[in-house]
């Protein structure tokens, strides 16, 4: 199951920086002058998991894959996209294709690094790329809604589309919709303002562990829950580093886990999604599924056969695996459960399907 996660803001917020870090590369150009990125870059990133190593371990695997995600460095907007202003509607275009919204906010200063406005103000930043997402969805609904376009949009999808339009005359946010439709709906109707957001606070190398003014006024009005603190220049310069030298540094600055990691956990968290495992002899792997997935569509992940023939899944926890040391002990032991087609998958499950071709 692929996951793409689109990381916008404003011309030089950092993020191109932050996605050359998070893909360990300089696939994407990072420059100070506005408008560097115009295609979008677009990287796969394996998502770290320590229980992957503990499996393979007792399973003697010859490999270990971890699941992935994908990130999206789209370039930056300004007032007026969506009306055509800088590189307009084309980078919004590029949003829609995208699970989740990583909204990159400056919190630094720097006389070094262009700002296209005056001064740093991460809460009117984050105005600016909202209200341009907003008139980018009117504009959308309205040509929908338009009599000869309306006749090409079902039931399900005129109706969302009325709420929105509603919402945003009436000044409410979109997400009022989510207790109203399926995620499934949702992402049909093409809407940006619908999409879940992680806010991610660049600082400066100082501002690292305590954040800074501007940090505190953001986190003030919009929470901690989705929000990050993160320096993209020194997450790069951790990435450059080697295995050996990363943890030395990252003590010598006060960091217990990168930014990216805990940048990537945020991803799942919003995203609703969670990981089972299967582990043998020839590989341990991670699969990604959204949360309250039924087992035959989780043996879908690794191929539709294993879906359509699904018959039953030998389960384990995670827990129940490590302790017992494999899976002839879990058997032993009667930690091994047989479930159906209604069975739910947990996360952490250890699961091996029986399918009929």
């Amino acid at each position: 199951m692929s996951f793409k996660c689109g990381i916008v803001g404003l011309p030089n917020v950092g993020k191109s920086t932050l996605f050359n870090a998070l893909t360990n590369s300089s696939k994407a150009q990072a420059a100070n002058f506005p408008f560097c990125t115009i295609d979008p870059n677009m990287g796969i990133v394996p998502v770290p998991d320590v229980r992957l190593n503990n499996l393979a371990k007792i399973s003697k695997s010859k490999k270990i894959i971890n699941t992935t995600i994908s990130f999206v460095d789209i370039a930056g907007l300004v007032k007026g996209a969506s009306k055509g202003e800088g590189l307009g509607n084309k980078f919004l275009s590029h949003i829609r294709e995208v699970d989740a919204i990583i909204h990159m906010i400056r919190c630094f200063d720097s006389d070094d690094i262009q700002n296209v406005n005056p001064t740093v103000d991460p809460i009117r930043d984050l105005e600016i790329i909202e209200t341009e997402m907003m008139l980018a969805d009117l504009e959308s609904i309205q040509k929908r809604l338009e009599k000869n376009n309306k006749k090409n949009v079902d039931v399900e999808q005129l109706k969302i589309l009325e709420i929105a339009l509603d919402c945003i005359n009436n000044n409410k946010h979109l997400t009022i919709l989510k207790d109203q439709f399926s995620k499934k709906q949702l992402n049909q109707s093409g809407l940006l303002n619908v999409k879940p957001n992680i806010f991610v606070c660049n600082v400066d190398e100082k501002s690292i562990q305590n954040g800074n003014k501007y940090t505190k006024d953001f986190i003030s009005k919009y929470g901690e829950e989705n929000t990050l603190i993160v320096s993209a220049d020194i997450e790069n310069q951790i990435n450059e580093l080697e295995n050996s030298e990363k943890k030395n540094y990252m003590d010598m600055i006060g960091l217990n886990e990168t930014g990216l990691n805990l940048l990537i956990q945020k991803g799942y968290k919003i995203l609703e999604l969670n990981t089972y495992f299967t582990s043998g002899p020839e590989e341990t792997r991670a699969w990604t599924i959204e949360k309250n997935c039924i087992a035959p569509k989780a043996a879908g992940e690794i191929h539709t056969d294993f879906e359509k023939g699904f018959i039953k899944a030998e389960t384990v926890s995670y827990e129940d695996f490590i302790t017992n040391n494999g899976w002839v002990n879990s058997k032993t032991n009667g930690k091994i459960r047989l479930e159906g087609k209604d069975y739910i998958v947990k996360d952490g499950d250890i699961l091996n399907f029986r399918f009929n071709t």
